[in-house]
């Protein structure tokens, strides 16, 4: 009886033994949730490579055109987009760095009505409480033509401080927001008229709904096809020019 009794109290042991180590503890799990907030606005995990930024949906935008997806409300372009946040552009940059993501910079205030913005593609997804999935953000706009989007982390560091938009993610080629979407060159939604832009309502919640947006970007060696160029790109970036520095 004494062996039996024993050999059992060695076996709880070792089942104990084995739940500790794989069982992550408190402080692990609270590390693996972590997300942004109103006061915390924006969380950057460098090691998975990604950028999350508390932001909100602005009713306006369902139902009313506009050029721009997230923008950093307290900037001058704040109000005019999809999806407001209090994440500032500035910030966020420097975030996209820390993530590894390279920059195009091949937009300029002359090349940009001719020009498909480069750089990192990216990978942007949005998700709310009571959400179906995690969506990718082009699922959450709609595209008047009917094409998919493709964000590319852009650049214009300089512009963007200069300009103090607080434009974050833009829906044609941009020349002063950092990322924006290769698809249109920039005038194809004010200018020209190409194409509208409009928030989802068959898929987006209500005005003022929180949403957590979060980036990551393409790696080198990816294969993701480039809608414009036709082929297999890895990322479409070019050096930093001295305006990014």
């Amino acid at each position: 009886m004494k062996k039996i009794v024993t050999k059992i109290t060695t076996v709880v042991l070792s089942v104990l033994v084995i739940f500790s180590l794989t069982v992550p503890t408190f402080a692990e799990t609270e590390k693996a949730v972590e997300l942004p907030t109103e006061e915390n606005p924006m969380v950057v995990d460098k090691e998975a490579g990604t950028i999350s930024i508390y932001a909100y949906v602005n009713g306006k935008y369902l139902e009313t055109s506009t050029r721009h997806a997230v923008v950093f409300d307290d900037g001058n372009f704040g109000g005019k987009s999809v999806y407001g946040t209090k994440a500032n552009q500035n910030d966020f940059y420097e975030a996209l760095l820390e993530i590894g993501a390279r920059p195009g910079n091949n937009m300029t205030v002359e090349n940009a009505e001719e020009t498909h913005v480069e750089g990192d593609l990216m990978d942007i997804k949005v998700f709310w409480e009571g959400a179906d999935k995690e969506y990718d953000l082009g699922e959450t706009i709609v595209d008047s033509n009917g094409k998919e989007f493709e964000f590319h982390f852009g650049g214009n560091k300089g512009r963007a401080h200069e300009k103090h938009t607080g434009c974050i993610t833009c829906l044609d080629s941009c020349p002063v927001g950092l990322i924006s979407n290769s698809t249109y060159t920039y005038g194809a939604v004010e200018k020209r008229g190409e194409v509208e832009f409009f928030g989802n309502p068959k898929i987006l919640p209500e005005e003022g709904t929180p949403v957590i947006i979060t980036y990551s970007f393409h790696k080198e060696g990816d294969k993701v096809e480039s809608l414009n160029k036709k082929e297999d790109k890895k990322t479409g970036s070019k050096q930093t020019s001295e305006e990014e520095k």
